[in-house]
């Protein structure tokens, strides 16, 4: 591992004090704050799946320099050597693909990794160590290493530093062969891991910085534009229905999730569509389970509870008077009045 003069501090930038000055980290001191404790950082390693479940992963000693390096000191020395050049932070929210910019946004903002963040703080000892006999290595998203270094008023600080690890970087043992010296030999392991050596994502605090964009996205299914407008169709539904939601659950979160219901919702006209009474009533005469409380608000307990829902406020669904059969429509074309003219309305 590199020593901390071989890499020299730079000032923080003026973008990145009045990120500072507005609650976000400045990861340009942050890098060189750690750049400087290296040596006093231990580092822990998880992997999480596709369901953001974590799972310990102890690592051998001959590992530790390996792990830093490819984690942490290729991340700092990325932010100190870049600053000399011109690199910035930006927000993310206002990303538009620009060089020389790696960006920042709340942790708050991106579900997934708060709720990862929240479960190896909150919940360490309630989290399973990976074994790939139990667990199944095709379901792995990422891995994230938690830092923890001396300061702060507990004695301790941290931070996190993710990773994507694509099926590809995966090799399985069954059917591999190594080379060892000059000949074949079976391969010794189960599995075998190319580990990312690229920057991605660090979480410092309540920040998230995104050195990858793309991978960003992809690790934690984040998609802003979508999220904005999951935001706003989220606030016209619950202005006029009243909903309940199982723990965990918000409307704004699975419309963010399930695109062909966000975009669904997206065509609506919220404010026209029929009230809760009717909804209600029509949801009974398509012979719908549609639950409701004690309160009279619709249970949402999962994504089809949310489909069912949405279908019923587009009128989704038809019974046939030929047959008497019920059917959900795909999709609905108006037609003309059968003389040629425009549908009244």
């Amino acid at each position: 591992m590199e020593d901390s003069a071989e890499m020299a501090s730079v000032p923080a930038s003026p973008a990145a004090t009045d990120t500072a000055a507005n609650g976000v980290v400045d990861v340009f001191q942050w890098a060189n704050e750690i750049d400087e404790v290296k040596n006093n950082v231990s580092a822990e390693l998880f992997l999480f799946n596709k369901n953001y479940t974590p799972y310990k992963i102890r690592y051998s000693d001959n590992l530790a320099n390996s792990v830093k390096q490819l984690f942490m000191v290729n991340a700092i020395k990325f932010v100190i050597e870049e600053a000399d050049k011109g690199l910035e932070c930006h927000e993310y929210e206002k990303a538009d693909g620009e060089e020389k910019v790696i960006y920042h946004t709340e942790l708050g903002k991106v579900g997934r990794a708060e709720t990862l963040i929240h479960l190896i703080e909150n919940e360490y000892k309630d989290i399973d160590y990976f074994n790939e006999n139990e667990y199944d290595f095709k379901k792995v998203k990422g891995i994230i290493a938690k830092f923890t270094y001396p300061g702060g008023e507990d004695g301790t600080k941290s931070f996190y530093i993710a990773k994507l690890l694509p099926a590809s970087s995966a090799l399985r043992g069954a059917g591999s062969w190594e080379i060892n010296g000059e000949s074949f030999e079976p391969f010794s392991a189960q599995i075998a891991l190319k580990m990312p050596e690229d920057n991605q994502v660090a979480i410092i605090g309540k920040t998230v910085i995104v050195f990858n964009q793309a991978k960003f996205e992809n690790l934690f299914q984040y998609d802003f534009k979508s999220q904005v407008l999951a935001d706003e169709k989220a606030k016209e539904l619950t202005e006029k229905y009243k909903l309940s939601f199982s723990e965990g659950l918000t409307l704004n979160g699975l419309l963010a999730d399930k695109k062909p219901i966000l975009k669904k919702v997206q065509a609506m006209d919220i404010a026209e569509e029929m009230p809760q009474d009717k909804l209600l009533d029509y949801a009974d005469d398509m012979q719908l389970e549609l639950m409701t409380d004690e309160d009279g608000s619709i249970i949402i307990m999962d994504d089809k509870d949310l489909s069912m829902f949405v279908n019923l406020v587009a009128e989704d669904y038809y019974i046939s008077p030929v047959n008497g059969r019920r059917y959900e429509i795909k999709s609905k074309k108006l037609l003309d009045e059968p003389d040629g003219e425009p549908p009244r309305g």
